[in-house]
C-alpha cells in the first residue's frame, strides 16, 4: 500500500470498543510511521484519546442527528479542508457510509461494511488490517498502559489503602441490564473478609453509592478522571465488574479480574478475556450469588 501523508482514522466509540481498539491504532501507527494521524470522535473522549501515543490530532463528531444540517455541513468542510490521503474507517457504521459517499467519496477509504458480521468486533477490525496489507502484530494485545496516571498521587487523593479490590458496579445508562445487583452484598463480604474495597462509579451512578461498603465518590466533584481511573486499576489487586468500560480497561492493562455477563451479550464477541482477567456468563444475573463471584477470588 502505498504510505499516506495525512490519515483519518474514524471511532466514535462506545467507549469499551475504543479501548479494544488501542492495539489496532498501534499497528496503524507503526505501518504509517510518518504520517500525521488524525482521529475523528466523539468529544467526550477527545482528552483521553489526545492522551494517546498512537494519534496526532483530534476532530470532534459528537453525531448529531443528520437533520442539524449547518453543523452536518461544517464538519463536511472541515474534513474536506483537512486534504486527507486515506481513510481508515474503524467505525464501520451508516454514518460513516454516509461521510464516505457524500463528504469525502472521492478519497481513499478502507472499510469493511459490505462484509459479513465478524466473530467480534476486534476480530473485525484485524480483518480489515489483513485485507488492507497492513501488518497486525498488538491488534489483540490492546495495552493501555499510557493512561495510567501517577498512581501515588491518586491514591493520596483518596481514602485507599493498599491491598484493594476494584468492584465496577454500573453500565452505560442505555443498557442497566448489564448490572449485577450484588455489589452491595459483595462489598460487604469482602470487607469482612478483610479486603479494602474501592467502587468506580460513572456520573450517572452515584445513587449506588450510598448502599456500596468501602471508598465510593459521592459527588461528580469526586468522580475519577480517565487516566486516574486508569491508575486506580493498575494498582488494585483484583477488579470484580460488569460489562462496561473500565472493566476493558482492566483486561488491557493486563490485571486479573472477573467480568459478569448474563444473556443480553456474548463473552467471545466482547474480547474483554486476556491474561488474568476472566469472565463469567450466567442466563440470569439475578441468580448469580456472591458466593460464586467470591470463588473466584484468587489468595491475595
Amino acid at each position: 500500500m502505498t504510505q499516506a501523508g495525512k490519515l483519518l482514522l474514524i471511532k466514535h466509540g462506545a467507549f469499551g470498543d475504543l479501548i479494544q481498539a488501542d492495539g489496532i491504532f498501534r499497528d496503524i501507527r507503526q505501518y504509517f510511521r510518518r504520517a500525521e494521524i488524525v482521529l475523528l470522535t466523539m468529544s467526550r473522549y477527545k482528552s483521553l484519546m489526545q492522551r494517546s501515543p498512537y494519534v496526532d490530532r483530534i476532530i470532534i463528531d459528537d453525531r448529531l442527528p443528520l437533520r442539524h444540517v449547518q453543523q452536518q455541513w461544517k464538519l463536511r468542510k472541515q474534513l474536506i479542508n483537512e486534504q486527507f490521503d486515506l481513510i481508515i474507517d474503524l467505525q464501520n457504521s451508516d454514518r460513516s457510509a454516509l461521510y464516505q459517499r457524500f463528504f469525502l467519496p472521492k478519497l481513499r477509504w478502507i472499510s469493511r461494511r459490505t462484509k459479513a458480521a465478524p466473530e467480534s468486533g476486534l476480530k473485525g477490525l484485524v480483518q480489515l488490517l489483513t485485507e488492507s496489507d497492513i501488518p497486525h502484530h498488538y491488534a489483540l494485545s490492546p495495552n493501555v498502559s499510557w493512561m495510567v496516571e501517577k498512581t501515588s498521587e491518586t491514591l493520596s487523593k483518596y481514602p485507599i489503602y493498599k491491598p484493594y479490590i476494584a468492584l465496577i458496579p454500573g453500565s452505560s445508562a442505555q443498557h442497566k441490564e448489564k448490572r449485577w445487583p450484588y455489589y452491595p452484598a459483595l462489598s460487604k463480604a469482602l470487607i469482612e473478609l478483610g479486603y479494602g474495597v474501592v467502587n468506580i462509579l460513572g456520573p450517572d451512578e452515584l445513587d449506588m453509592a450510598a448502599k456500596l461498603s468501602g471508598y465510593s465518590p459521592n459527588s461528580k466533584d469526586d468522580l475519577f478522571n480517565w487516566f486516574e481511573l486508569a491508575g486506580i486499576l493498575k494498582e488494585a489487586s483484583y477488579i470484580i465488574g460488569n460489562d462496561t468500560g473500565p472493566s476493558h480497561i482492566a483486561s488491557c492493562l493486563g490485571r486479573p479480574g472477573l467480568a459478569l455477563f448474563g444473556p443480553t451479550t456474548s463473552v467471545s464477541r466482547s474480547e474483554i478475556e486476556r491474561g488474568q482477567f476472566q469472565a463469567l456468563q450466567v442466563n440470569d444475573l439475578h441468580q448469580l450469588s456472591v458466593d460464586r463471584v467470591l470463588s473466584y477470588l484468587p489468595r491475595i
